[in-house]
């Protein structure tokens, strides 16, 4: 691999002083467009990279955004990041991904620091409730946003789906077909979101007159084997559901794959709802009935709340909610006459 050049050499090279090669590869101050096309040229030729840390610690932008992920895995999260990285390049800034199981760990806690005084600002996306990466990053007043997290309130904007509200309004579709034995298939605990979801469905029952029954409750882990399993466990109760909502779109695809498996159908035997409306809802048969998500208008104001702080501006409100639609597909129906 060949040597790194420095700046010197850049300089040397194009005929110019070093601070004026600094300045044209900076893209400050003024240079001469003769004597920046002479340094750019000499700058490939030499193969020459900034060094991006060097430049931070003088106090430089790095436009970039760091996207902080626990656990890149369900593919809402690809949604978000994909919207995020289109709304952060209209704002000229790029996004650096790091993800972890913890950022607190000792062995990923010196990879938080540096890619902190690397990147702008900070996003850190469906994160773990007790990660202390979390309250380190209020406590050094880092340019950091939370994306889809509501398992408690932090000092830091917080850009959030109307969880609640979004799951009532699946189970009243549900409840609305005639459905009264509805079952939840519940997530993961780590980011708040599936509690939030599973007091929206009691809402829903309780506001129809009815008296929500925990073995309709089961925990699906937020992936499609989960949703599966958990479905399982439904239909073999005495006196199953009618319908079923699920916490995300890949628990549901789970939950249709098991009823499939024991010869009844989606929805004549059973409803199947969902929450995320990733693509793949659009897909599978019969399509999924979901919640959907603003996902380019909450990551527009994700990547602005970071920007803003990045430009010097406060943070808005603490806590920034977007409400989600109902996608009625083929997957709900009546209930059906037993």
């Amino acid at each position: 691999m060949p040597k790194a050049s420095k700046l010197s050499e850049v300089a040397r090279l194009a005929g110019v002083s070093p601070i004026t090669a600094s300045r044209a590869i900076r893209g400050t101050g003024y240079v001469s467009s003769e004597a920046r096309e002479r340094i750019m040229a000499a700058a490939e030729q030499l193969h020459y990279t900034p060094d991006m840390l060097a430049r931070r610690m003088r106090g430089d932008k790095s436009k970039l955004i760091g996207v902080f992920l626990n656990n890149y895995g369900p593919v809402v999260l690809h949604e978000l990041v994909r919207a995020i990285g289109e709304q952060a390049r209209k704002l000229d800034y790029d996004l650096l991904l790091f993800n972890a199981d913890r950022f607190d760990s000792p062995a990923r806690m010196p990879t938080c620091g540096t890619l902190s005084k690397l990147c702008d600002g900070l996003l850190l996306v469906m994160p773990t409730a007790d990660d202390g990466f979390l309250d380190a990053a209020v406590r050094q007043q880092l340019c950091c946003a939370l994306v889809c997290f509501d398992a408690r309130q932090l000092a830091l904007p917080t850009v959030v789906l109307e969880n609640r509200a979004g799951a009532r309004t699946a189970v009243e579709h549900l409840l609305g077909l005639g459905h009264r034995r509805i079952a939840f298939i519940a997530g993961s605990a780590r980011t708040g979101q599936s509690q939030e979801r599973e007091h929206g469905y009691l809402d829903a029952l309780r506001a129809a007159g009815l008296e929500p029954d925990p073995a309709l409750v089961v925990d699906g882990a937020f992936n499609q084997p989960g949703g599966f399993a958990a479905t399982e466990r439904l239909l073999a109760l005495d006196n199953p559901p009618t319908a079923i909502f699920a916490a995300n779109d890949e628990m549901a695809f789970g939950a249709i794959d098991a009823i499939a498996s024991r010869g009844l159908s989606v929805p004549a035997d059973v409803s199947v709802a969902g929450f995320d409306d990733i693509p793949t809802s659009s897909y599978v048969f019969p399509r999924l009935t979901s919640m959907r998500p603003p996902y380019e208008a909450l990551a527009a104001r994700a990547v602005r709340e970071v920007v803003d702080m990045i430009e010097g501006r406060p943070p808005a409100a603490a806590r920034i909610p977007f409400p989600t639609e109902l996608v009625p597909r083929d997957s709900t129906g009546p209930v059906p006459k037993r």
